[in-house]
């Protein structure tokens, strides 16, 4: 099954950053690019622990809708989610954030997945899906960081 790393560096506090992490305007807006959305479950504010949400959004030219639920919440340390219902065999996504001893928090990614298919979706993975995705979170990042740097914490 393959497995993304991402470590981005971020000039605010953990804090800060769990929670602009679980605004689902936050995700919206960085996924812009593709549309997403939230149509259903917790369409806004912050995301909690149990909290469901159904995003829709456009990838490869198709529409796309994946539910996922909040199933490990450690303020401000880290949360996970979890695929519900969508287009994965299994996606699971940890979020973690620890203080870089500065005044900045250092985020790392951990992401998990399968495509459905069988050899056709290991396939998929190898060829498509892994880079995909590694883009698909960094673009993510780099709006967190834009925002939680920018804006006054409080």
């Amino acid at each position: 099954m393959p497995r993304l790393e991402i470590v981005t560096a971020i000039a605010a506090p953990p804090r800060r950053v769990f929670d602009l992490s679980l605004q689902v305007q936050t995700h919206t807006e960085s996924m812009a690019g593709s549309g997403e959305q939230a149509i259903d479950g917790t369409t806004t504010g912050r995301l909690r622990l149990g909290d469901q949400v159904t995003w829709q959004a456009r990838h490869f030219g198709l529409r796309w809708r994946m539910t996922a639920r909040v199933t490990a919440y450690d303020p401000p340390a880290g949360f996970v989610d979890e695929q519900v219902t969508g287009p994965f065999r299994r996606w699971l996504h940890r979020h973690a954030f620890e203080p870089d001893g500065i005044g900045g928090t250092v985020m790392l990614d951990t992401v998990e997945f399968a495509a459905p298919l069988g050899p056709l979706g290991v396939l998929a993975e190898v060829a498509v899906l892994n880079r995909y995705l590694h883009r698909l979170i960094r673009r993510r990042n780099a709006h967190l960081k834009a925002v939680a740097e920018a804006e006054p914490a409080g």
